[in-house]
């Protein structure tokens, strides 16, 4: 009687360990990977588009950024110190003329 109930306890936590990973695999959606891994020009298209995507973003970003650091230095040609000043107003003058 005993055998019995462990098997029935042991297929308990087998079917809760199954449907565990059953909700696991649905969750990363791996029917979906595979399907796009068996369609070789969806695949490139989906990277091309991933990849155009981060260009764009890159560019944006880097300008901002530009923009922001250019800002921050002719601040501090304002401020006018001896050590850096120069050297400050020198990059922004050569931005300013595109060279």
């Amino acid at each position: 009687m005993g055998a019995i109930g462990d098997e029935n306890h042991l297929l308990k936590i087998l079917e809760a360990r199954i449907a565990g990973l059953a909700t696991n695999i649905e969750k990363m959606k791996l029917a979906e990977y595979v399907k796009l891994l068996e369609n070789p020009w969806r695949l490139l298209y989906v990277n091309f588009i991933a990849g155009l995507a981060r260009g764009v973003g890159i560019a944006v970003g880097f300008t901002i950024l530009g923009a922001v650091l250019l800002y921050f230095l002719r601040k501090l040609v304002v401020l006018n110190l001896p050590l850096i000043g120069g050297f400050i107003a020198e990059i922004v003058r050569m931005v300013q003329l595109k060279i």
